[in-house]
């Protein structure tokens, strides 16, 4: 069989499709599953063995009427027989209903159910559940294959050589040894809600490499550079370095986190990297729900403030205090580190009062 996946649009919610990919691959392992992807997706699935092709997305909002029509030709010249939509959108659905796919997957929102031949009710929105979950459910539905828990709330990558070797070369300029430092991620595409004070980190960073001897660097991506910058500026150490003056990619950043011994992170897409690569990770949580984006990761601890307006799931704070994240102070997150620490080693949490 050929069987379509269309791929979700943010890298965050790629990562957690595949738990979702690996049962869909298991279940025909002779057969193809080709994703369709907006860039810069693909990059999440670099050097991955469970998707056997990938095709970019050409029907966007950007795109013309005649590329979208020439986009709906090229899939119905692929032939393929099946595709599930972990994408939510009327747009998915009509696309691959014009391209003629006999098979067409998903669940039933948008008011599009009358485009599938195989629709599901969506679990409610009112109760955060995670988004793992729903991808699984989608992937199961179709293969009528049930996984362990363990095997579906596992998320899979892998790096590429070239990846690799950038690794290598940044690890010889600084010092840095496998598994012996703390990677921060503070960057994040859903909006400057999800943002921690960049002076903040730039104290973490002194305080864990004061007190625990472990480098840290920085991650970033195109966008995040000038934060990158005035992070390694504000902390002034030998020890605390940032991606801000090389060549970012996703690909990069995936091999960043794999090689180190730590995380400290936002609620972005960077932070299932992580879970992918078993890293302990820490994520802070400030607008968004803890429940939409868990994996179930045992070797992660999640930092949230209990406040009357909040989690509100807005990308800007509507009453522009940001309390969420300017009220989550260096000590608290410090603390809770060291109980990521305690956690992964099995010993008794600390007081993160006296942190």
């Amino acid at each position: 069989m050929k069987r379509a996946v269309w791929l979700p649009n943010w890298i965050g919610d790629a990562v957690m499709a595949t738990p979702a990919l690996r049962i869909l691959r298991e279940a025909d392992p002779d057969g193809e599953l080709v994703g369709i992807y907006r860039p810069p997706i693909d990059a999440v699935f670099g050097g991955s063995q469970l998707l056997t092709g990938l095709i970019a997305d050409e029907s966007g909002s950007k795109a013309s009427w005649n590329e979208r029509v020439r986009f709906v030709q090229k899939l119905r010249r692929e032939g393929i027989d099946q595709i599930v939509l972990l994408t939510n959108s009327l747009r998915t659905a009509a696309v691959a209903r014009m391209a003629g796919i006999p098979q067409r997957v998903g669940y039933r929102r948008d008011g599009r159910t009358w485009l599938l031949t195989d629709s599901l009710p969506p679990l409610s929105r009112t109760e955060p559940n995670p988004v793992m979950d729903e991808y699984n459910r989608l992937a199961s539905r179709v293969t009528g294959h049930q996984f362990a828990d363990f095997e579906r709330n596992r998320l899979e990558l892998q790096t590429l050589r070239e990846d690799e070797l950038l690794w290598e070369d940044f690890a010889a300029r600084n010092s840095l040894d496998p598994g012996h430092y703390v990677c921060f991620n503070s960057g994040g595409a859903f909006g400057a809600a999800k943002h921690w004070p960049i002076e903040r980190y730039a104290d973490l960073a002194l305080k864990i490499v004061n007190e625990q001897e472990l480098p840290v660097v920085m991650l970033c991506g195109p966008a995040e550079r000038e934060l990158a910058r005035q992070f390694t500026e504000l902390a002034n150490h030998p020890q605390i370095h940032s991606l801000a003056e090389e060549s970012l990619s996703i690909g990069l950043s995936k091999v960043m986190v794999k090689y180190a011994g730590w995380m400290v992170t936002t609620d972005s897409g960077p932070r299932h990297f992580a879970h992918a690569f078993d890293v302990p990770v820490l994520s802070l949580y400030g607008p968004t729900h803890i429940a939409w984006s868990d994996t179930r990761f045992a070797k992660s601890i999640s930092c949230q403030l209990e406040l009357d307006c909040g989690p509100c799931q807005q990308r800007e704070c509507p009453l522009k205090h940001h309390r969420c994240m300017q009220d989550l102070s260096v000590r608290l997150v410090y603390g809770a580190f060291l109980n990521l620490q305690q956690k992964v080693w099995n010993l008794p949490e600390v007081d993160t009062r006296a942190a």
